[in-house]
């Protein structure tokens, strides 16, 4: 396959895609991913293509679509010279896919290209074609991406040339082209420099001194504790918004989207500020997932063609222990303070203690279920699931401390994690993962008897999870206060009154009948507001008696009458030394 990815037409956010190959078969089929590695949702990326056309010698025909991401090309015959032309809807600001528009071109290939039927793994060439016109309102265009490149200027515009790689492959290497800063820096490993590039797109006024000195400090930290990296080089690229947030780990760069105040201020204290953190930690996360994930990943997508579904009960292992390490690694590097970590820590707790779907969905379901839960929220969410990054982070910590106790501090979690980095070298690369062989290696470290105990209780089992009680171990206390919830709902104040997001079940707003979507214009007669609603309750804490309050449940008014129950959720502060547990050997 020979691919071209056009972006003459950026202006009405079209890729135009042309590919080149001889037929293999007669009516040879062209199929695209429906998901990207990484983000385990069912995405549908063929939606965005408008139709898929071919060309035999001088006839053109249009492709025959046999399901919903497959292109059968009927008139083809065996060693027929074809020419395939589709159009790409590209709009979409996450990482997942692509966007394009007058300042900004962005993709990944799983989005964008097309591939032949059992030949996918076949070697292809790509390049990439950038109109002058793009480039007139962009003069300073870079084009940022984890693969070496060629480019061609002419008076028509750019022509990136990418590596000939195996199809598929290419969906690993996500790229952005247009107005970008850029630094480099370059941890060392075992006594030669790594080169590390990051790029910013996107209006800011961040410290790149500053993002470079901590990035540097991050990347390091990894690299001398796995010892070693499963990359040539290393490339960061983020588009900053307004409000936007999220990542994705590829093999060797990750692309990133952050709110613009989360960057590093001019005048950033040595303590970096909570917006920063969580920038850092975002980096940290998909930084390490080069190592786990990629490396290191389940079984099930050792090599998963991104068209079904690949189910596993180990997500809570693969993103929960990157997701306790992420933040750990900032303290380790000395990029934060052991405050600042325990904040991070904290909030992690209070996430999770307010989620009564802890009650009923363990980590490992959770896992298996992400395909249908995780990534589609709705208003019910919390009150019947776990977030397997949220509790798996914290069931890390639980497994952390669990070794370091019975192992009498000869084993951390790092070392699990660094057992089974060495078993994706020795196998050339990457390894599979499956429940047994982490049961076996956590097995190895702390017994299987404990080993079982933890993985009933808090993999597979709902019990609660006894954090206060194994940091007490370690000389961290918990400090642990309520804070009342009105009658269970999270609520949203606008013109009309106050709208319910979400309820918890048993809640006194729910036991009265109300409902998520519902909005309260009065209570106890009163236009309702978040300060109207704040008296009444002090009120009814008060007096005991139940509220009349007015709702629209879609155009239907309705009444309901509020008992008095309060509803109150922990809050959770850390404060102590930590021991063992917060120094590192790395």
């Amino acid at each position: 396959m020979n691919y071209l990815i056009n972006f003459q037409r950026f202006y009405e956010h079209l890729a135009d895609v042309q590919c080149q190959f001889i037929a293999p078969t007669d009516a040879p089929k062209l199929w695209m991913p429906t998901w990207i590695a990484g983000s385990y949702m069912i995405r549908e990326f063929s939606k965005h293509i408008t139709a898929v056309y071919y060309q035999i010698g001088q006839q053109t025909f249009k492709a025959n679509k046999t399901n919903k991401n497959t292109f059968e090309l009927t008139h083809a015959k065996t060693g027929d010279d074809i020419r395939v032309h589709y159009e790409v809807y590209c709009y979409d600001l996450s990482v997942r896919t692509a966007f394009i528009d007058h300042t900004r071109i962005f993709g990944n290939f799983s989005s964008l290209l097309l591939f032949l039927e059992n030949h996918h793994k076949d070697t292809a060439s790509l390049q990439l074609s950038v109109p002058q016109s793009f480039l007139n309102q962009n003069p300073d265009t870079l084009i940022a991406c984890g693969l070496p490149h060629q480019s061609k200027q002419t008076d028509e515009g750019i022509t990136y040339t990418l590596p000939a790689l195996p199809a598929f492959d290419y969906t690993d290497y996500p790229f952005e082209i247009g107005t970008q800063v850029q630094f480099e820096f370059a941890p060392n490993n075992q006594g030669k420099n790594i080169r590390h590039r990051f790029f910013l797109a996107g209006r800011h006024h961040a410290n790149l001194t500053r993002l470079q000195a901590d990035l540097q400090k991050i990347c390091q930290t990894y690299i001398t504790w796995l010892g070693d990296v499963p990359f040539d080089d290393y490339t960061f690229m983020t588009m900053v918004t307004g409000s936007d947030y999220g990542g994705l780990e590829h093999l060797n760069s990750t692309a990133l989207v952050s709110p613009r105040t989360d960057m590093p201020a001019m005048n950033e204290p040595q303590i970096p500020s909570a917006d920063y953190q969580r920038f850092l930690g975002l980096c940290s996360h998909e930084y390490f997932h080069a190592w786990w994930v990629k490396s290191v990943r389940p079984d099930v997508m050792m090599d998963n063609d991104l068209q079904q579904e690949g189910y596993t009960p180990l997500l809570w292992v693969f993103e929960g222990f990157t997701s306790y390490i992420d933040d750990l690694i900032l303290l380790a590097s000395g990029v934060i303070d052991k405050s600042s970590y325990l904040k991070l820590l904290a909030a992690q707790i209070n996430r999770y203690e307010q989620t009564d779907g802890r009650h009923h969905q363990s980590v490992a379901e959770s896992s298996f279920d992400t395909w249908i839960k995780l990534y589609r929220p709705d208003e019910n969410s919390s009150n019947q699931s776990v977030s397997y990054y949220n509790k798996g982070a914290l069931v890390a910590l639980l497994l952390d401390l669990t070794l370091l106790e019975q192992s009498a501090g000869k084993y951390r979690l790092f070392d699990v994690i660094k057992t089974f980095y060495d078993k994706a070298k020795h196998a050339g690369g990457f390894f599979g993962m499956t429940t047994q062989i982490m049961g076996e290696v956590v097995s190895s470290m702390i017994g299987q008897e404990v080993w079982q105990s933890f993985y009933a209780d808090y993999v597979i089992g709902t019990a609660p999870l006894p954090i206060a009680d194994m940091l007490a171990k370690v000389h961290i206390t918990t400090d642990i206060s309520t804070t009342a919830k009105p009658w269970g709902m999270s609520i949203d104040e606008n013109k009309f009154g106050i709208k319910i997001k979400q309820l918890h079940r048993d809640s006194a707003g729910s036991l009265a009948g109300l409902s998520a979507n519902d909005i309260i214009i009065a209570i106890d007669g009163i236009k309702a507001s978040q300060a109207v609603l704040s008296h009444a309750i002090t009120r009814q804490n008060h007096d005991k008696k139940a509220i009349t309050v007015h709702a629209f449940r879609r155009d239907e008014l309705m009444t309901f009458y509020v008992a008095h129950k309060p509803t109150q959720h922990q809050q959770v502060k850390l404060s102590g030394d930590g021991d063992a547990w917060l120094k590192f050997n790395f």
